[in-house]
């Protein structure tokens, strides 16, 4: 009993202690917040007027204007000597441009090796089928199965790799043209570069034919997995069921089935042949953008040698044909105002011609330009902006020489 009557004591003692502290917490907290209230508290009458407690109203001095300093606007120099790049009516900035190529340049290099990883897949599946029929069947028949199902794969590897130059192409454009021409001098881009650009992007094709890919695909790798089937072939002919003593003995083991040996013999010298014939002749062919061809590195370079010659300014693998040129014509009742918007924005060179409606009997001005097809939206664009009833033609041509086109 004593020892509780202790511990109520302490619990007393402990909550009147308790008890004086919030007070005195309460008390001072209270009083800072009357004494902030009445520092910032507005007066409502003259300066002599008393608060409500008979004391006087402390007067807040007025807060000075902070005058408005307004952002100085950017003088015209400064944005005339700003940098921008245009390019068909259209004005970016230089780093806006710059951004965007560089996202433009990783979507392709993305591109690309999805692709290259495309190609890998058909050749491990000619590895992966050549493996298993060697090891599960040693048979000169599902040795030439297996060969045509490598040539079907072959075929199908030489399209992917056509899409694969596609991208590859425009990558090449871009590291050429646009990168490299930042490191060394002239520092600008090759003046057609934007222009090749443009029309693989507006109008895609391919840079290499369906020859030069099945011809390249097949002397850096199908080759071997070919000659492994050949000399699996001819090895089980001449060894199976006992080594064959004479060449019309090894030759008479090749038939198969119905079809006589010399059927079958004509048959795979032709077919190889012309493998091999694919191979021969499309060697210089070097349309390909992606691949690095042994010629133009250390690996055939002896003691001796003649060192190599230096390129030309235009990239190795810039296609040798010319790009298709076009030809508009313009008949319009506002040819100089047309003439004029086409010579200012476009720079190209404009003629003017007579013709003579039948129908109406009508003279009309008609206006002769020549063009590329990258332009051809922005000549329809620039007629319409000036006669929206204008008539427009636009027809290709075969060759344009001269001017800013090829040479005489």
């Amino acid at each position: 009993m004593e020892h509780v009557k202790a511990l109520r004591e302490n619990f007393k003692l402990w909550e009147q202690i308790v008890s004086n502290y919030t007070d005195t917490m309460c008390g001072a907290f209270e009083g800072a917040v009357e004494q902030t209230y009445k520092m910032w508290q507005v007066p409502l009458h003259s300066d002599n007027a008393s608060s409500p407690n008979g004391s006087q109203a402390q007067e807040i001095p007025p807060t000075p204007e902070i005058p408005n300093t307004p952002e100085e606007p950017k003088t015209k120099e400064t944005s005339e000597t700003e940098p921008v790049w245009t390019y068909r009516g259209y004005q970016l900035r230089s780093s806006d441009f710059t951004a965007a190529m560089v996202h433009f340049f990783r979507a392709l290099i993305s591109r690309a090796d999805f692709w290259r990883s495309r190609l890998d897949n058909t050749t491990n599946w000619a590895v992966i089928t050549t493996a298993a029929a060697l090891s599960l069947s040693w048979d000169p028949q599902i040795i030439i199965l297996n060969t045509m199902l490598v040539t079907l794969f072959l075929f199908i590897e030489a399209r992917r790799y056509r899409y694969y130059e596609l991208y590859s192409y425009r990558a090449r454009l871009l590291e050429t043209d646009f990168f490299a021409a930042m490191l060394v001098p002239p520092f600008r881009p090759a003046p057609d570069w934007a222009e090749s650009l443009a029309e693989n992007l507006l109008r895609p094709t391919f840079s290499i034919s369906m020859w030069e890919a099945l011809g390249r695909r097949f002397r850096r790798n199908y080759i071997w997995i070919y000659i492994i089937l050949w000399i699996a072939w001819f090895l089980h002919i001449w060894l199976h069921p006992t080594t064959a003593i004479s060449w019309a003995e090894l030759t008479s083991r090749a038939a198969i089935g119905q079809f006589p040996a010399w059927l079958v013999l004509l048959i795979g010298l032709v077919f190889n042949g012309v493998l091999i014939t694919i191979g021969v002749l499309t060697m210089p062919l070097h349309h390909a953008a992606g691949d690095v061809f042994p010629g133009d590195g250390d690996l055939f370079k002896f003691p001796g040698a003649t060192p190599p010659q230096p390129r030309d300014q235009h990239a190795w693998f810039r296609p040798s044909r010319q790009r298709p040129q076009l030809m508009a014509l313009i008949t319009t009742d506002h040819a100089e105002a047309v003439g004029q918007k086409l010579l200012a924005e476009m720079h190209r060179g404009v003629t003017t011609l007579c013709g003579t409606g039948m129908c109406t009997g009508q003279s009309h001005p008609v206006l002769m330009c020549t063009l590329t097809m990258t332009e051809v939206p922005r000549l329809k664009a620039l007629v319409s902006s000036e006669d929206p009833h204008a008539f427009v033609v636009v027809l290709p041509m075969q060759e344009v020489l001269g001017s800013e086109f090829a040479p005489l």
